[in-house]
């Protein structure tokens, strides 16, 4: 069998975001496999870490590669990716969940379209998920 070397990686910078929900790595990491499950990702693994005073990262380790966020609750802040080989899990799928869990008030996105030669950059279509809960 033949893989296609095609990928999606999604990364969108959110501003504006409400500290509480930026401030809870096992909300977000509960959040975060839905998103995964949604996009139709497979979710091989889950690491988190909630840092003192504020803060967190989580990292969704997919068997087609990745879903992660690092928040600045402080800041409103929380940078968003998602990066999947092959064309069956839409990244933007997975994105788009977790910006309408979150609510920002500003979204800053980039897709590139990866492992058909050279890098593209390209402007994703930013939608808010219906199935989101919160």
């Amino acid at each position: 069998m033949e893989y296609s070397t095609f990928g999606r990686h999604v990364a969108v910078d959110t501003w504006g975001v409400q500290f509480d929900l930026l401030n809870d790595a096992e909300f977000l990491k509960k959040e975060m496999i839905e998103a995964a499950e949604a996009s139709g990702a497979t979710v091989l693994s889950v690491q988190s870490k909630q840092f003192s005073p504020q803060g967190a990262t989580v990292l969704v380790l997919l068997s087609e590669s990745h879903l992660s966020i690092h928040t600045y609750p402080e800041r409103g802040f929380a940078a968003l990716d998602c990066y999947t080989c092959g064309e069956t899990v839409d990244p933007q799928v997975a994105i788009d969940y977790l910006v309408s869990v979150l609510k920002p008030e500003k979204t800053y996105a980039k897709k590139l379209v990866r492992g058909t030669g050279e890098l593209q950059v390209v402007e994703p279509e930013m939608k808010v998920a219906e199935m989101a809960s919160k």
